[in-house]
């Protein structure tokens, strides 16, 4: 039998949870919880473990930015996941940054909306990913290090 681990799901609201959730299965058995940008998905995201929600930022909001990153190192060194899971924006690249740094394993999934290059928070990312997936083969080519493995839309 497998080792339950300790799974964060950090991911902005909206496209980039429906595309994680879509990977739902496969960490059923695992704890979990959740890092998300809106508390209009938090009941729905509870029945698969603990919710927090961290402000929407991007790079435009600086000080937004900065909020979340501090919020994302407490919620990871306070939960001390064992794996990172993230679809992506600025709130994954926190939870990733301080997973990565407290010793979990990291795992990104870039948008399907990058057809051409991987996302900002992708491209920072992808310097300590332990295994980083993108939807579209051609990245393949452009990014080495990054594999495809089918699409979750």
């Amino acid at each position: 039998m497998a080792k339950k681990l300790k799974i964060c799901l950090a991911c902005s609201a909206g496209g980039h949870l429906s595309q994680l959730l879509k990977l739902s299965d496969c960490f059923a058995q695992h704890e979990k919880i959740w890092i998300t940008t809106s508390n209009l998905v938090q009941n729905q995201l509870q029945q698969y473990g603990p919710v927090y929600i961290a402000a929407e930022s991007n790079r435009r909001h600086p000080l937004k930015i900065l909020k979340t990153i501090i919020y994302c190192a407490w919620i990871i060194f306070k939960n001390k996941p064992n794996v990172v899971i993230s679809t992506g924006a600025a709130v994954g690249f926190a939870a990733s940054f301080w997973g990565k740094l407290s010793g979990a394993k990291i795992i990104w999934i870039d948008s399907i909306t990058n057809t051409k290059k991987l996302s900002l928070s992708g491209k920072l990312v992808s310097f300590f990913a332990d295994l980083l997936l993108v939807q579209w083969p051609d990245l393949t080519k452009i990014y080495p290090h990054s594999e495809y493995a089918g699409t979750l839309v």
